[in-house]
Parts: structure tokens; sequence; C-alpha cells
């Protein structure tokens, strides 16, 4: 009886957890394409901004010249706001949504 309440006590805890986690917002900043940046310049930035990892930025880049824009971070928007802000100093054309 006592293991059939504990389970049932975990699966009610797991459930609030992943419901937490759904309503907490994830934001994206947005990069945009540009007649102006440099393959290069894009990829560099996006290492050093983003985290990313040089075959990401590269896609990412391949991305926004192709498609005009791509998504290249998602995260709470307190972590994601000093990122595009380093994104547009770098001349870059970012948004967070």
């Amino acid at each position: 009886m006592a293991g059939v309440c504990y389970a049932s006590l975990q699966e009610e805890t797991m459930e609030e957890v992943l419901v937490e986690e759904d309503v907490q917002k994830q934001n994206e900043i947005v990069l945009y394409n540009d007649d102006v940046n440099t393959f290069d310049h894009v990829i560099e930035t996006l290492i050093h901004v983003c985290d990313h990892t040089p075959e990401q930025a590269e896609q990412c880049s391949i991305i926004v010249h192709y498609k005009g824009k791509c998504t290249v971070k998602t995260g709470p928007y307190e972590d994601l706001k000093p990122r595009c802000s380093l994104l547009l100093d770098a001349g870059l054309s970012a948004e967070i949504v």
C-alpha cells in the first residue's frame, strides 16, 4: 500500500515539474540577414556571443543567408538581453522575440 502512495506522489511531483517547465517562457534571439557582414564575422560573433560551436555558427549563418533569418539562441529574457546587445554592437541585425 505504501508503495502505491509513493508512486502516486512521485508521479504528481513529476507532473508539477513538467508544468513548471512549460510555464517558463523561452524567448529567442532571431538573427536577420544583411548585405554588410561577412560570413566570417557572423560566425565569429555567434561563437563569442552565443557560445556556438564553429559548426553551429556556420549553419546559422548559412540559414540566415538563404532564409533571411534564424533563431540563434533560446532562453530566459534575462540571459538573452545582454547577448542580443552584443550582437547589435557587433553590427548584426537581431531581436528578441
